[in-house]
């Protein structure tokens, strides 16, 4: 493709010749990866595909600068990671370029799993990104033991142990213990995203969303204390309480 050549071109003309592009290395760059990828999650939110084109653009280009450094490493070169990946595509899509059957989204990602434990890994769990957020990290190490069958059975069954770990929890509180404490409120968590897989709920979606309402709400306030002349930090907590109230009617 005449533009990815381009593309390429220019990064290896900046690496040779922009003193920022010419200092950067792996390390560096890590968190540009992650900003440029959660930039691109949030215009894909906003269904905005004028910014989610610029966005995958953003998100190449640490692929391809990350690829150019390695070349000059000699760790491997970006025609290598294409080749990579498409040798990976092909061999965990038997159904597509093999005689394997599947007949459904699940069956094919069992397959892809199963596929995955005869490349060398020891565990269903290797793999998952030590990076990813928490919500959801403890999410897909519950779906990989789940898909050996190490769950629950019923959501009913689930919530007993939300209810457990929660009165765990309050145990530890009471103890004054702040590590242990630390422990059981992780515990209430994890065993909160379990209940989620069971009920269809994402959790960091449903955590991001209370997140949003809860700030378009206290800004609310702030708007509304502006436009009475008052003080946000001169504000009782009953004042503020009444406007969060009315932040809640209007939706």
């Amino acid at each position: 493709m005449k533009e990815f050549d381009e593309f390429v071109s220019i990064m290896k003309r900046l690496r040779n010749e922009c003193p920022w592009d010419r200092e950067q290395t792996h390390e560096s760059l890590k968190k540009h990866f992650v900003e440029e990828a959660y930039e691109a999650l949030d215009a894909l939110d906003r269904k905005n595909f004028h910014d989610v084109k610029g966005e995958l653009g953003d998100v190449a280009l640490q692929v391809v600068f990350h690829s150019i450094i390695a070349e000059e490493e000699k760790h491997f070169t970006l025609e290598e990671v294409f080749a990579a990946v498409n040798e990976k595509l092909i061999r965990r899509h038997p159904h597509i370029y093999g005689d394997a059957v599947v007949n459904s989204g699940a069956e094919q990602s069992a397959l892809w799993d199963k596929i995955k434990m005869t490349e060398g890994r020891i565990s269903v769990l290797e793999g998952i990104p030590k990076h990813l957020p928490a919500l959801m990290k403890a999410e897909k190490v519950q779906k990989k033991a789940a898909k050996v069958g190490f769950d629950w059975k019923q959501k009913e069954d689930v919530w007993e142990k939300v209810e457990e770990e929660i009165a765990e929890l309050h145990a530890a509180v009471e103890s004054g213990d702040a590590d242990h404490t630390k422990k059981e409120f992780g515990d209430v968590l994890f065993s909160l995203v379990n209940y989620s897989r069971f009920i269809g709920v994402d959790p960091e979606e449903s955590l991001e969303s209370t997140v949003s309402r809860f700030a378009n709400r206290f800004q609310y306030i702030e708007k509304r204390l502006v436009e009475m002349g008052k003080d946000i930090h001169a504000t009782s907590l009953e004042e503020m309480d009444a406007l969060w109230n009315e932040a809640k009617q209007k939706g």
